[in-house]
């Protein structure tokens, strides 16, 4: 376990002390005043931070696993609970996606993926993130409902008039979403 983890441990820790403390079940005499509700905010945000920082960059931590199939055989449908998933295209054709990440990572590689139509990703997270490499030849829409989490597009904008897009609908809460193309 790095030193982020544990730092970010013992961030939520306290902030449920905190959070315990304030509700009455556990008397441990801290100072009510206006870090009443900012402080325990604060500890959780810090703490889960560190903690999807240090799964986002400890690549030893995705586990490579082969492509999921959905119910209609085409579009995948990805889930990752308290742990960090990776899937990768090697030439598959990719016909849309469905991305839950629970407090944990997710990232899907779609650099190498055979894109022949325009495509949707739906992409939920709650206490986790979602990083997406998509191919340089394809324009990216994103659009996102976001609560204490956020997006990241940094993709390269697409000049060829006859690219295909790929439209990412995500919905973020404690958690964001990374789109790369590099």
């Amino acid at each position: 376990m790095n030193r982020r983890k544990i730092i970010g441990i013992i961030f939520i820790v306290a902030a449920l002390l905190k959070l315990a403390d304030m509700w009455g079940i556990l008397h441990l005499n801290w100072d009510h005043s206006w870090s009443e509700y900012f402080g325990p905010v604060l500890l959780l945000y810090v703490g889960i931070e560190l903690l999807i920082y240090s799964f986002r960059h400890t690549p030893s931590q995705w586990l490579k696993r082969p492509l999921p199939q959905g119910e209609d055989g085409k579009r995948i449908c990805c889930s990752v609970s308290f742990g960090a998933d990776e899937y990768i295209y090697h030439g598959e054709i990719f016909h849309g996606a469905r991305l839950d990440a629970l407090c944990g990572g997710l990232r899907l590689d779609l650099r190498q993926a055979s894109i022949s139509e325009d495509e949707e990703i739906d992409i939920h997270t709650f206490l986790g993130g979602v990083e997406l490499l998509v191919p340089a030849h394809v324009n990216v829409i994103v659009k996102s409902h976001n609560f204490l989490g956020g997006v990241s597009d940094e993709t390269a904008k697409c000049t060829d008039e006859h690219a295909h897009t790929i439209h990412i609908t995500a919905s973020n809460f404690l958690g964001g979403l990374s789109v790369k193309n590099q």
